[in-house]
């Protein structure tokens, strides 16, 4: 007596038909940062937003969650089903790794092949995360900034804040003024020296009255609680929020998104684990409708406005898509064999 198949079953010419000499792709850091370049990271970040916008990109739920080791754990990931595109990072924060000499945040990012569900390339995710988040508060900056923005205090002097701080230089060429608050509150000329001839660069003699002076405001930092008080901000002040992208994390000050017009990434996920967390009922607008048109945006000269960033999953997968792209056009990176 023979048996039907069970629907787990394999068809034999389904197995007849997978590649024997199916590899995997891996990019390491090295890798990653010979191909990337900084205009490729800002095409592919403003497409993502647009893909959201349009909602050919989906976001899936985020996770985020907090381990005993004192480190934080999440999962981004989503798809771009007209384009075959499909994947996750894997992603967080250890802040011990500083005691170990290491970089705390970590990310690794998978692309899968949305037909047939087999990893496609392994990514080391670090700079990917890095870069593309400095791209998406530069096109932030370009969209919500005040014309002829001429001066800027930072708060951080990280990795983060260095990125950020690139990009506004690059996407915004009127800077020329940046004061900054670092954790310690010292000067840091190491910080200070990578942006040497590009802009006057200083630390801020005291926080307050460094926002109540600029025209831009880049908080950059671990979130552990508002950086400067309401009244410092004054009319006409855009501020680009990075540091909460995690419950319970915040950079600005109670009360602060009821006086502003609130842009962010995902509205979803702002209210979740950004700054919009503390005032989820505040209107706002996503960056992708406005860079796709479908949200005209015109800014009065009075107006405060925040970009209130999460970090998109579709950034990291088109970002990683180039990637993927371009080392398989110059034969970069490791292939393994990876049998189905």
């Amino acid at each position: 007596m023979t048996s039907s198949p069970r629907p787990t079953d394999t068809p034999a010419d389904a197995l007849a038909d997978a590649p024997a000499d199916a590899t995997l792709l891996l990019l390491d850091k090295h890798q990653v940062d010979a191909l990337l370049s900084p205009d490729d990271v800002l095409q592919a970040v403003r497409e993502a937003f647009v893909l959201h916008s349009d909602r050919e990109g989906r976001v899936f739920p985020v996770v985020r969650e907090p381990l005993k080791t004192g480190g934080v754990f999440g999962i981004k990931s989503g798809d771009v089903q007209a384009q075959g595109l499909l994947g996750f990072k894997a992603a967080g924060f250890w802040p011990a790794n500083r005691q170990r000499g290491g970089e705390p945040h970590q990310a690794t990012i998978l692309l899968i092949d949305p037909a047939t569900g087999r990893p496609l390339c392994v990514i080391d995710g670090n700079t990917v995360t890095t870069v593309r988040t400095g791209a998406a508060g530069g096109l932030g900056l370009q969209q919500l900034a005040r014309p002829g923005s001429a001066r800027l205090c930072l708060f951080g002097t990280g990795v983060q804040a260095r990125i950020q701080l690139d990009f506004a230089l690059r996407l915004v060429p009127t800077l020329k003024e940046v004061r900054y608050v670092s954790a310690n509150g010292q000067r840091n000329t190491d910080f200070e020296a990578q942006f040497a001839g590009r802009c006057t660069i200083a630390p801020a003699p005291e926080r307050n009255a460094a926002v109540a002076q600029s025209d831009i405001v880049i908080t950059a930092t671990p979130g552990g609680g508002a950086l400067f008080a309401m009244e410092a901000v004054q009319p006409g002040t855009h501020l680009n929020c990075v540091g909460a992208d995690t419950k319970g994390k915040r950079e600005l000050p109670d009360g602060l998104l009821s006086r502003a017009r609130l842009v962010v990434d995902d509205r979803t996920q702002a209210q979740q684990i950004g700054e919009t967390q503390w005032a989820p009922d505040t209107p706002s607008l996503e960056l992708g409708d406005l860079l796709s048109g479908k949200a005209p945006f015109e800014r009065a000269p009075g107006d405060i406005t925040v970009f209130d960033m999460t970090g998109l999953a579709l950034q990291d997968l088109t970002v990683a898509r180039r990637l993927h792209a371009r080392a398989t056009e110059t034969g970069s990176g490791t292939r393994i064999a990876w049998p189905w």
